[in-house]
């Protein structure tokens, strides 16, 4: 195949279904709508890790956090696994990133020729608390993330404003250039994640008192016991109020359409340049937020707000204004990069369990190919994992009972059928898959040793604990804010 150009745009705690495109009975997204109308969309799209450095490193890599090591947010990406930018490099070709990465730092090697205004973990270490475990390091004071929202302006804001400002000046460059190589861009936004604020403009667009109650949201409502804990651990609604969650609901849904704008902001300027037509565009997301479901914001779980994602695909062979219901995850990211870089056959070479996203949207639907999901970062005392697999999702916790979920008749997750005779063979089968892929006993403890080996590296527990909660990687320039 004749290599193209490719822009993979990004953003960074997407909700899966809160786009237009997606069926949102209200979130304004002409955008990602658009793009969406020029190529495909899948319906059953997930991160394999809720939550970003993990999640991230799998769009790197293309393979299982269990297999890579990049447990949580301390544990990022540092190179020493071949990327697909590795790859592309080997190869001549030149990857270029402009944004958001969250790999450990800027001098490592992994692989892009060009880092423009990167985003990385702090101090190289990223979230040394979160390694804390057995037991965790108790319920959160109130978080800058849950108290500082509604409308204005913040860093990541201006951040994300930048990024589209320098992605376009990157491609007007390149569109100057007669008889340029195929170009391989990465546009990484932060938007729309927290703290929950979003410029008044876009805030606006959501009236607070229209804003949803949340599902399960009431304080007598019941939920698993792992997530029981991580809610204890989260802490979340000691200070949040009825006013103060609508307000957050707002300003995420403000920030959806402020990234839409900046998004249709690098798609204009891709026309302008006329390098639309030869150009992969790929859009999808790190993870999901659960926006108060289940009393939990953030993402850090295997339900739908947290897990599913958005991903489009458009461009040279995508069938357009087609919805495919294939199972997709991030593993497939690499693999179509390498595809649209004419370098398809390094995704097997290099054993990668993804697939192509252009292959994916070609074919007829195939709704029984597994979507594997794993997670053992912050909050979590033990690991959990997902399997979902034509209508069932099946949530796999270490020490705790499963879940079953039917999402064809039970969308919102509420029917936990996973202690139904009815649903033995099923709960059997699913568990089989995913012992097929991991073994969930030993991960997780190869997880706990190394968080607890970083936790001793560090100055051990008590002298993290003392620092502070961490309120998140903050954009270029700076500081990091620890609460305590």
């Amino acid at each position: 195949m004749k290599p193209m150009n490719i822009l993979y745009i990004m953003s960074d705690q997407h909700q899966g279904k809160a786009s237009g495109c997606y069926g949102h009975p209200f979130v304004r997204t002409p955008n990602i709508d658009r793009l969406a109308a020029r190529g495909t969309r899948f319906t059953a799209a997930y991160t394999n890790s809720a939550i970003c450095v993990p999640a991230r490193a799998v769009i790197a890599t293309g393979q299982y956090v269990f297999k890579t090591g990049h447990w949580c947010n301390a544990h990022p990406y540092d190179g020493r696994t071949k990327s697909w930018h590795h790859m592309l490099a080997e190869n001549g070709v030149a990857a270029t990133s402009i944004g958001k990465l969250h790999f450990r730092n800027q001098r490592d090697d992994t692989g892009f020729a060009e880092q423009i205004v990167p985003m990385h973990v702090v101090e190289g270490k990223g979230d040394l608390r979160s390694c804390i475990k057995r037991p965790m390091a108790g319920p959160m004071k109130a978080s800058k993330t849950m108290t500082d929202i509604g409308p204005g302006d913040s860093p990541y804001i201006e951040y994300d404003r930048d990024i589209a400002e320098r992605a376009c000046a990157w491609l007007r460059a390149r569109a100057e250039k007669p008889g340029a190589s195929p170009f391989v861009a990465f546009v990484s936004f932060v938007c729309p994640h927290p703290p929950y604020i979003a410029p008044r403009e876009f805030y606006e667009m959501y009236p607070v008192a229209g804003m949803p109650a949340p599902k399960l949201s009431d304080p007598g409502a019941v939920t698993h016991p792992w997530i029981q804990k991580m809610e204890r651990n989260r802490n979340y609604n000691d200070f949040v109020t009825e006013e103060s969650r609508r307000v957050v609901l707002a300003s995420y849904y403000g920030c959806i359409s402020y990234l839409d704008r900046n998004i249709g902001t690098v798609l204009d300027c891709l026309d302008e340049c006329g390098l639309r037509d030869d150009t992969l565009i790929v859009y999808t997301s790190d993870h999901g937020d659960n926006l108060g479901t289940r009393r939990l914001f953030g993402k850090s779980n295997m339900y739908e707000e947290s897990a599913n994602i958005p991903m489009i695909v458009a461009g040279p062979g995508v069938p357009e204004r087609k919805v495919s219901a294939t199972p997709v995850t991030l593993l497939d990211v690499a693999p179509t990069m390498l595809d649209g870089a004419g370098l398809k056959q390094l995704a097997g070479q290099y054993g990668m369990p993804g697939r192509s996203l252009r292959d994916l949207a070609a074919a007829d639907a195939n709704p029984d190919r597994v979507a594997f999901c794993e997670y053992y970062a912050a909050a979590a005392d033990r690991a959990a994992f997902m399997i979902r697999k034509g209508k069932y999702k099946y949530i796999h916790y270490v020490g705790y009972a499963p879940e079953l979920f039917d999402l064809q008749s039970d969308p919102e997750e509420i029917a936990d059928l996973a202690g139904k005779a009815s649903h033995r063979k099923t709960v059997e089968e699913y568990e089989a898959i995913l012992r097929g892929i991991v073994d969930p006993e030993a991960a997780d403890d190869e997880a706990y040793r190394c968080q607890t080996a970083l936790v001793n590296a560090n100055g051990g527990r008590e002298a993290l604990i003392s620092r502070g909660k961490f309120e998140g990687t903050p954009a270029p320039g700076e500081p990091a804010i620890f609460t305590r």
